[in-house]
């Protein structure tokens, strides 16, 4: 998987464990994988300003995650700073900057690109962000097992009914956001598709 050399294997192993409770059908650690290619994609391109800092921020941003709360992310940045405070203690990590980075996933949907600063660091924050989201514009077969994974996550959490409102409601908005991703890059690679997906995802939902 495309991360820096200096990421200690035992901190992946500890976060392999993490991600494997409770048992996932979408935010297990396939899905970091996935999120650490679009990571390798922006690597190969524009490149990014703080590598190791966005690197742990994908591997540490759903390494709590129970569907129906509304503190996985802030759990998973309080894991991530003490994670990288034991195994990377002394590499100069900017650990504020990880939990940051994590938090910030909790408002997904609701960002637009001119809430980050035009430098560096905020290209790094609409990338980091596009990642994570990336699968939207994904093939329709993989939008659409994502789409199951998600519902696969919430049965027995929340009322089916429920949830079905819910998610459409967070479709629809995605839908009708002038930017569904943040940076140029994703939104020129992934925009046309990931509409396509959300457009029949809202019509197969009752």
């Amino acid at each position: 998987m495309p991360l820096p050399a200096d990421i200690p294997d035992g901190l992946v192993d500890d976060l392999q464990m993490a991600y494997a409770t409770p048992p996932r059908a979408y935010h297990g650690f396939d899905h970091v994988r996935e999120v650490l290619h679009q990571y390798d994609v922006v690597a190969a391109g524009p490149g990014w300003a703080q590598p190791r800092e966005v690197a742990l921020a994908i591997l540490y941003h759903d390494a709590i995650y129970e569907a129906g709360r509304i503190d996985n992310e802030s759990r998973s940045a309080a894991l991530a700073a003490e994670g990288i405070a034991r195994w990377m203690s002394g590499a100069g990590i900017d650990i504020a900057r990880v939990v940051e980075l994590i938090e910030l996933t909790t408002r997904h949907g609701t960002h637009a690109p001119g809430d980050f600063p035009a430098d560096a660091i905020g290209d790094d924050t609409r990338r980091f962000l596009d990642c994570d989201m990336a699968i939207l514009g994904a093939d329709a077969d993989r939008f659409d097992a994502y789409d199951r994974g998600i519902a696969a996550e919430y049965r027995g959490h929340v009322p089916g009914w429920l949830f079905r409102i819910n998610r459409k409601r967070f479709l629809k908005a995605l839908l009708g956001r002038e930017r569904i991703y943040l940076s140029d890059l994703f939104h020129a690679r992934l925009d046309a598709q990931a509409r396509s997906n959300l457009r029949r995802a809202i019509t197969t939902k009752r």
